[in-house]
């Protein structure tokens, strides 16, 4: 009996695809290794607190929202909000994508919760800087990507990659959604920003590209596949809410949870009040300060958008992140907020001289070296 014959087709795909893996790690090396320097930075910065204040440095790594994150995953969402007077907080006011990963992380792995947090965070950021490099690379060329990937991971709220955040995972699925949008993929694009609605409201932001995609693509082209996209964006809150309502009795739980602990006041005033608090308190008040000095980068950054004109699903994505900001009573437009908006960094990378990005990037190694001290305190809420 003659055994089967086998096509040199057949023989070339398994290494053909070796090869293109291969050939992708390589490619995102620079991104990997300007991530690798960013998180050496920021966790030499904690260990020295760390050492001075005799704490373990994962002490510092697992603070503010990274608690929440870890209960959630350890004990499951509240029933209920508590009744109490004044600011009553909550798990209910967080999403859950990141809890689920941590607490499958700590079953396969058989690590503690918050070390799995901190593995789920760093590995997030490795594939948020590919994930950036290649958005931009798509666009541009590798020199811009390289230094999109700086701006936004040595930027002044960059500690948060290496907290128990979901930054790194909203960076990475939004970029999946906008490189998928652009092959017009659009089941992979819906998923993905599905899984990314699942993480943070503001990633939710990442619903209207999708929407202006599945628009351009059914006038030019009548596509109706495009409508994917966002059909299925939105699924990650949309099954979120549905649980609170069958676990809490109210699908508004995360909403009331929000206001009751962290977003009290009229919306739309976050911006505001971050400026009356810089002219009531002057510099000592960090937070606000720093929302000021962000602000007033967004204007710039949108002075250079409306010279350079960028892809429309960039600006579609990052306007729709501030416009959460503009809406927010607090939040205003916060250094952690652009990071969510991170084409915004892409833009000011494609946009600057070289010079001007090298100055750029050092005052912003620079902040982050002070934020991140900052926020092993309570100067400053990352």
């Amino acid at each position: 009996m003659q055994p089967p014959t086998t096509s040199s087709a057949t023989l070339l795909v398994a290494p053909s695809r070796r090869e293109a893996v291969r050939r992708l790690v390589v490619a995102s090396g620079p991104a990997l290794a300007i991530y690798a320097l960013s998180r050496t930075l920021v966790y030499v910065v904690l260990g020295v607190v760390a050492a001075v204040r005799h704490h373990p440095l994962g002490h510092y790594l697992t603070r503010w929202d990274s608690h929440w994150y870890i209960q959630i995953a350890r004990h499951g969402y509240a029933t209920a909000i508590p009744h109490g007077h004044g600011s009553v907080q909550v798990n209910l006011g967080f999403f859950p994508l990141m809890p689920v990963l941590i607490r499958f992380t700590h079953l396969v792995a058989g690590v503690s919760l918050p070390f799995a947090g901190q593995l789920v965070s760093f590995l997030a950021g490795a594939t948020a800087s590919v994930g950036v490099w290649w958005m931009v690379r798509d666009y541009y060329d590798h020199h811009v990507a390289n230094r999109a990937v700086a701006l936004l991971f040595f930027s002044p709220a960059a500690v948060v990659f290496s907290l128990v955040y979901s930054e790194g995972l909203i960076v990475t699925l939004a970029t999946i959604t906008l490189l998928a949008l652009r092959r017009r993929r659009w089941v992979l694009a819906g998923l993905a920003a599905g899984l990314a609605s699942a993480c943070d409201p503001v990633a939710s932001a990442i619903i209207v590209p999708c929407l202006v995609a599945a628009y351009g693509a059914w006038r030019s082209e009548r596509d109706a596949r495009a409508w994917w996209a966002p059909a299925l964006a939105p699924s990650g809150v949309v099954l979120f809410f549905l649980y609170l309502w069958f676990h809490t009795g109210s699908p508004f739980s995360w909403y009331l949870a929000q206001r009751a602990g962290w977003q009290a006041g009229p919306m739309g005033t976050g911006i505001l009040y971050a400026l009356y608090r810089v002219l009531a308190s002057g510099m000592s008040d960090l937070n606000s300060v720093m929302k000021t000095i962000a602000l007033v980068a967004t204007i710039g950054i949108i002075v250079i958008w409306r010279r350079l004109r960028p892809p429309v699903l960039w600006s579609a994505y990052a306007g729709a992140v501030l416009a959460f900001g503009v809406m927010s009573p607090i939040v205003g437009i916060s250094p952690r907020l652009l990071v969510r908006g991170f084409p915004l960094f892409a833009i000011v990378a494609a946009g600057v001289s070289v010079a001007r990005f090298r100055m750029i990037v050092a005052l912003s190694a620079v902040a982050l070296g002070v934020l991140t001290v900052a926020s092993t305190t309570i100067a400053w809420t990352p």
